[in-house]
């Protein structure tokens, strides 16, 4: 409808028709205000402040239709603020104010007056912007429609001023005010106003906890259309809702006193203003005239002289304040200044309780009386020492202290009476405590107000220490910041008023401001123990305990560094959610201003005194601007004359430091004031600062700590404010010294200047980062713990902003070196940032394996951490050869410092030995994956294990070999031996198993020292983000700070902003916590998800996990070689292979079955086969059980040990959740667990799952289910991805079922038929798979079944995912290998490619297992094949 009717109004043929369409569309306006904001959002705007002549008439409908909607709101209505605004909007064009009203402004603007105390900010804001445009745009008429309203407006805007706790608004009441001030002929301002300036100066001196008598307010009703009900005036006894009104807004209330205080000094200081601005109008001497009977300004006089002259510390310190801004305004009132300054310079000498604090005093009168009458009655009488009536402050507190204890001495401590006038005493003194401390308070404001109005009047007394005495106080005391930076401005003024008296007061005023700014120990340390003690530590929390790191002392340290960690100690030590930010504006305070609450009070007194010091130096710099220097000449030597004495002495360190403490802390108090004062001076004075940069940079070199922090945050400073000319002259002088190793205190002073620089600049660092990154990253493996912190530090904030610095330009006056220095730099950076931009690793030794394009890439990130010392985390998915790209890697680095070493001989690539840390079941797999890929000459491995004797006798091995391959455990325990050995590499493998840096495992292997140190593993790092930490502390000490610091700068908003009560804020916070972490570590982690690199991957990997046979099971294995089965067997093998080729049809009798089936249960676990029947069955149990062992321990049964490793590999059953709460509930892997027999599903299911993980969630399907039930518990794996592990039989699991749900198939036991096998791998693999499977198989090392998987050759090759004729035929084999099967073989370095491939013998294997698959049919599937009769012939 809106916009139809806009149409006619712009389009209307005739002035009737656009008339019929403006008020039609005046009326839907009304009925549908809310529809102002489609109106703002659209053209109509636009037409209606800029009409077309045809609509200009029609406008003032719209402006009527929303004078008259102001009519119907209320506080719910929604649109209130959309009305406003647009009603403010539309004011600002003359054609709109110009348009005949139906109304006049008389009428129409007191419909704002209920908006002024809406209860939306933003609509008493909107408020007030209508009344200011209709203001600042009025004419010189504009006092027709103000004058009948004036009073009325007056009173509005200072009701709102007292009311108001919204700083912006405040400011804006100012600027209308003023606005309504200047455009109103005085004459009808002074008389408007008069009548109600005792009440307006009474609102501004109310109690800020008492409520405001409301007959001192107007009351606003909205006037409703009814004329009737608008007449009823304002002030008239209509029942009233009794709303209590407070000054500053009772929705302050609530808060804590120093937040209450400020906002009521805010709203007290902006009525000051208000009152000033009307006081000018009041003293126009136009309207004073002598010859006037009554003359205003007198009126006025008389009434401040009356609040002047109470007893009450608020109506003095209102009037201070009213006649401090009116002399701001207008210098020349000499009617009110000579009646009111003698009365002020008295004030400023005199000592008065006021009537504030007359409730505690009474109290304190009654308390103090009780307290002698009840000493009275044990017959004490201090009638001679203290006869008064009334107790002044003073000695009410020497009664209850001095008198008190001298009295009392004689008295018994424990009897009753004595503990009856103790409790009694500590009342009192209490409350003596709290009468003082108001009193004190008050005191202070009512001398520290009354001088500035005396510094404003320019009326100073002849002694000044009154008037200077309250100022410094308040500086060193007061805290409220309002007040101290009012007393701060004031000290400037009296500076400037004092600088042509004699004596002049100004460098002693000076001197007690520079004290002052260097009072704080936590600002500014003491050259002889720059940081707390120990002693004093070990008060404030257990700070060296918790694994501080950085400890500092008078010439070693730095000081930043310990302050970060001590910063985020504190962080971290509290409980409970991060404290809300306090809601007073902390705008205009200088950093570190805000006062917590817990610090103790001496602490607090520091903090106050040193930012009221900070106040009045940086306000005293812009007072007095570019004259700075030559105004106040003793400020300016006192800034840079130590410094410059420094630069002229120019002493050895030796000499510095005999000069001894006094002289360094000289020059700390002086760069203390640089520091404050530097970012206050005007610009024309930059230049005289920057020639003292040199200087500077020779403090970076002091032998005093505290000396270097101090310059170190001078250079900051100045790298603000003039950045060009400092980060040039640092980049040239500094930042070299970072690599100068022989120095460490230069080395400090640098690295501590450029943590300053980058916290100064933040995100204007950015031009440089190119050319800083590279030298700080040169110190992140510096011997020094302080400098290799710090370098880790400023890396981690340099590598954050890193993606900033692409599309910004060279800072000008840049030196062409340094900008070719930056475009080599930037390589560097884009590699670190991008793996794809690496440069290409030629590996320099064989491997034996075609690399994919991934692995290669792998590798190249490897070998660029390599080439620039760097250490980092290689995450692949599962099956991706994190091994294989390890062994690039190992073998490459090892051979080119072989090739290195030979050529120079130089120490840093000497020989040395490279270790790989792993779970144990691993060990031996690593041994053999490097034999696979890489020959003898170049990687040489000892596989350290075994008992401690036999890990002794390998000790001495360990220099015969250039990689040693240990379990964690090992490692652990040996970590005697281990720690004094110099590694090359230092691989952990699955080396999440570090994640808590507390155990004793983490503690062991951070001792390790190496060249370079990479962790692999398959979990996804950066989802637990809490578990980085003790990684990189192994990677990269001090990377992510201290664990304190890292858990105050992530750690505690990322888990705040996962729980689920958390707030918009804290999730915010949450997320940004978590970005800015992965831009710091992604550079040192490289992860590559199966999905990513698809196209490289056949859709399925095999792997051979290899386990050695438990001792139980090689003595078994070892009585069926001598028993009375094996003879039989070797003779039935022998005469069948006897007949001829043509029959090669096996009678393969029970024995040779019976035997193969025995040892493949012996395989998978002893158990299986040590039933009682079996002849060894009692001696073996008993000498279990002297080991307090039994058949069931899965050490017995090493395939058990392997399936855990494998599954915990797989993200399954870590547990952990306890511990970050961040453990995920759907793992990232799902298995399939395919065994042969349903007993050995048992053993997996009852010896493993359930006591071992039991987190894992698993469901089984095998024989026992019925064919009917089988499909749902597919169908229940495959759309439950919260159900990790599904146990299967391959026969069951063979038929047809499909299971894509999972990605990972384990084999515990295989099928003598290899296509059974591969029929059970495709259940996961099936069209649905999205993923790539990987397929593990578990196969007993040395005994028949490594054999027949060697036979078979059915492992697929990597590459040729086809099944092709060569993959399932089996080579013919010879009797004496058929023999070999079923012995055990002790030696594993037997080489069996050759074994396998030999055709001396006739018979053909093939024929032998096409029998075993016949003599294998289904019911032995089912009903397992019953060996009774077959243990018998064991013995």
């Amino acid at each position: 409808i809106l916009d139809r009717l806009f149409i006619l109004l712009d389009t209307g043929t005739t002035p009737v028709t656009r008339k019929a369409a403006a008020q039609q569309l005046g009326e839907v306006v009304k009925l549908h205000p809310h529809e102002l904001n489609n109106l703002l959002s659209k053209d109509v705007f636009s037409i209606l402040c800029n009409p077309p002549e045809q609509i200009r008439v029609f406008v003032p409908f719209i402006v009527n239709t929303l004078w008259d909607a102001l009519l119907d709101l209320d506080d719910l209505t929604a649109s209130t603020n959309s009305i406003m605004t647009l009603l403010s909007l539309l004011l600002t064009f003359p054609h709109v104010r110009q348009c005949s009203m139906e109304q006049s402004l008389t009428v129409l603007v007191p419909r704002v007056w209920p908006f002024l105390r809406h209860t939306i900010s933003s609509v008493r804001k909107a408020a007030l912007e209508t009344l200011y445009t209709l203001l600042s745009k009025a004419d010189e008429s504009c006092a027709v429609w103000i004058n009948p309203i004036l009073q009325d407006m007056l009173r509005h805007i200072f009701q709102s001023c007292i009311l108001e706790s919204n700083d912006e608004i405040l400011e804006l009441i100012q600027k209308v005010w003023m606005e309504l001030l200047s455009q109103v002929p005085q004459q009808f301002v002074v008389a408007a106003s008069c009548p109600w300036m005792g009440a307006w100066l009474c609102l501004m001196m109310q109690a800020s906890h008492i409520p405001i008598d409301l007959n001192m307010l107007l009351e606003v009703k909205a006037r409703s259309k009814d004329k009737a009900g608008a007449k009823a005036r304002l002030g008239n006894n209509q029942v009233k809702e009794t709303v209590q009104q407070y000054i500053a807004g009772a929705e302050t209330l609530a808060d804590d006193s120093l937040t209450r205080d400020y906002v009521v000094v805010r709203a007290r200081l902006m009525a000051a203003r208000l009152l000033g601005g009307l006081c000018r109008c009041i003293c126009d001497p136009q309207l004073n005239a002598a010859s006037q009977e009554i003359r205003p300004a007198e009126s006025l006089g008389q009434l401040l002289l009356f609040h002047l002259n109470s007893k009450s510390a608020l109506q003095r310190i209102a009037v201070a304040l009213v006649l401090c801004e009116w002399a701001a305004l207008q210098k020349d009132c000499q009617m009110v200044s000579s009646m009111v300054q003698p009365r002020l310079l008295s004030v400023l000498t005199e000592q008065l309780y006021y009537d504030e604090i007359a409730i505690p005093f009474t109290r304190m009168q009654n308390e103090c009386k009780q307290l002698i009458s009840l000493l009275a009655e044990v017959h004490i009488d201090l009638q001679d020492r203290l006869n008064s009536s009334v107790f002044t402050i003073d000695q009410a507190n020497e009664l209850v202290t001095t008198i008190f204890t001298e009295t009392t001495a004689g008295m018994n401590v424990k009897s009753k009476q004595w503990l009856a006038l103790e409790s009694k005493r500590q009342q009192a003194q209490s409350t003596v405590m709290e009468t003082n401390t108001e009193w004190q308070q008050l005191h202070l404001r009512v001398h520290m107000f009354t001088a500035c109005a005396a510094i404003n009047l320019e009326v100073l007394p002849d002694k000044l220490n009154p008037l200077v005495r309250p100022l410094m106080e308040t500086v060193k005391k007061e805290e409220n910041t309002l007040i101290q930076s009012y007393a701060a401005s004031f000290i400037a003024k009296l500076l400037r008023q004092c600088a042509v008296r004699s004596p002049c007061p100004n460098p002693k005023i000076i001197k007690n401001l520079c004290a002052s700014a260097c009072m704080d120990p936590s600002a500014t340390p003491s050259s002889a123990c720059p940081v707390p003690t120990a002693q004093e530590q070990a008060k404030g929390g257990g700070l060296e305990r918790d694994g501080m790191h950085h400890m500092v002392n008078k010439t070693q340290g730095i000081i930043t560094l310990y302050r970060h960690q001590r910063a985020a100690f504190a962080i971290t030590s509290k409980r409970g959610p991060t404290p809300k930010a306090p809601k007073a504006p902390v705008t205009e305070l200088p950093p570190g201003s805000t006062i917590s609450s817990d610090n103790d009070e001496t602490k607090k007194q520091f903090l106050v005194q040193r930012r009221g010091a900070e106040f009045a130096l940086t306000t005293v710099a812009k007072h007095f601007g570019a004259d700075l220097n030559r105004s106040l000449p003793y400020l300016w030597e006192n800034t840079v004359g130590p410094l410059k004495a420094v630069a002229k002495e120019n002493l050895y360190r030796q000499a510095q430091l005999e000069r001894g403490d006094a002289a360094a802390q000289e020059l700390v108090n002086s760069l203390q004031v640089l520091e404050v004062m530097a970012g206050a001076m005007a610009g024309e004075l930059r230049p005289l600062l920057l020639e003292h940069l040199p200087h500077l940079f020779t403090c970076l070199q002091h032998p005093y700590t505290a000396v270097r922090h101090m310059a170190a945050r001078c250079v900051g400073v100045l790298s603000k404010i003039a950045t060009l000319e400092t980060m040039n002259s640092f980049l040239e002088y500094v930042l070299h010294w970072l690599a100068a190793i022989d120095d460490c205190t230069k080395q400090e002073g640098a690295i501590e200047a450029l943590a300053c620089v980058m916290e100064q600049l933040d995100v204007d660092i950015v031009p440089y980062i190119v050319l800083l990154v590279v030298p700080v990253l040169g110190r992140m493996s510096d011997p020094s713990d302080s400098i290799r912190f710090m370098a880790t530090q400023c890396f981690a904030t340099l590598i954050r902003l890193v993606p900033l610095e692409a599309g910004i330009p060279d800072p000008p006056a840049m030196s062409a070196d340094l900008i070719q220095q930056k475009a080599r730099e930037r390589q560097f950076l884009e590699q670190l940032l991008d793996g794809r931009k690496l440069e290409n690793y030629k590996i320099p030794v064989p491997i034996k394996a075609e690399l994919r394009k991934y692995q290669q890439d792998g590798v190249n990130w490897l070998a660029f951490l390599n080439k620039y010392k760097l250490h980092g985390i290689l995450c692949d998915d599962m099956g991706l050869g994190k091994t294989l790209q390890s062994i690039c890697i190992l073998a490459g680095d090892q051979y080119l410092r072989a090739q290195e070493y030979a050529k120079t001989k130089a120490a840093d690539c000497s020989p040395l030995p490279s270790l790989v840390v792993c779970p144990p079941t691993l060990t031996g797999h690593w041994v053999d994956e490097v034999a696979k890929f890489c020959s003898k000459e170049f990687l040489n491995p000892l596989h350290y294990t075994g008992p401690p004797t036999e890990r002794m006798r390998l000790q001495h091995q360990v220099k015969k070999h250039n990689l040693v391959v240990a379990s964690y455990d090992v490692v652990r325990n040996d970590i005697d031996f281990f720690r004094n050995i110099k590694f090359n590499y230092c691989i952990l493998d699955e080396g999440h198993v570090i994640k808590n840096g507390k155990t004793k495992l983490s503690k062991a292997i951070k001792q390790l020292a190496a060249n370079f140190r990479v962790i692999l593993s398959g979990t996804p790092i950066q989802n637990n983000v809490l578990e980085l930490w003790s990684l990189f502390d192994f990677l990269m000490p001090g990377f992510l700070g201290t664990e304190r610091q890292f858990a105050a700068r992530y750690g505690k908003p990322i888990l705040a902003s996962r729980d689920a009560k958390s707030s918009s804020r804290e999730q915010e916070a949450g997320v940004l916590a978590m970005e800015a972490l992965h831009r710091q570590v992604l550079p040192f982690l490289l992860r590559r998800m199966k999905e990513d690199v698809l196209q490289d991957l056949p859709p399925k990997i095999i792997q051979d996990y290899y386990c050695t046979l438990s001792p139980l099971q090689v003595q078994l294995y070892e009585d069926f070689a001598k028993s009375r089965a094996k003879a039989s067997v070797e003779d039935s093998i022998s005469a069948a292979s006897g007949e001829e080729e043509e029959k090669p049809k096996l009678k393969a009798t029970g024995h040779v079955f019976q035997a193969l089936q025995y040892l493949r249960k012996l395989c998978n676990h002893p158990n299986l086969v040590l039933t009682p029947q079996h002849p060894e069955y009692n001696r073996i149990t008993d000498q279990l059980a002297c080991q307090n062992s039994n058949l069931r321990d899965i050490q017995h049964a090493p395939k058990l040990s392997a399936l855990k490793q494998l599954l915990l590999d797989c993200g399954l059953g870590g547990g952990g959740g306890a511990e970050g709460g961040t453990e995920a509930v759907v793992a990232q892997h799902r298995v399939l667990i395919f065994c042969q027999l349903k007993s050995m599903l048992d053993i997996v299911e009852h010896d493993l799952l359930k006591p071992k993980l039991p987190t894992v969630t698993y469901l089984r399907l095998d024989g026992s289910v019925p064919a009917g039930q089988r499909h749902s518990i597919v169908s229940r794996f495959n759309n439950d991805p919260s159900i990790d592990v599904l146990l299967l039989t391959t026969h069951v699991g063979g038929l047809g079922l499909n299971l894509t749900g999972a990605d990972t198939v384990v084999f515990v036991e295989h099928d003598w038929n290899p296509m059974r096998d591969l029929q059970a791998m495709d259940r996961a693999h099936r069209i649905g798979q999205k993923r790539v499977v990987n397929v593990y198989r578990l196969i007993t090392r040395g005994t028949l079944e490594e054999k027949i998987m060697g036979l078979q050759k059915f492992k697929m090759s990597i590459a040729n995912t086809v099944i092709n004729q060569e993959n399932t035929s089996l080579q013919s084999m010879g009797t004496d290998q058929l023999l070999n099967l079923f012995t055990l073989d002790k030696d594993d370095k037997s080489d069996k490619g050759e074994q396998s491939s030999s055709t001396s013998g006739k018979a053909s294997i093939k024929s032998v297992l096409d029998g075993l698959g016949e003599l294998w049919d289904q019911q032995q599937y089912d009903s397992e094949y019953n060996l009774d009769s077959f243990m018998n012939s064991l013995h």
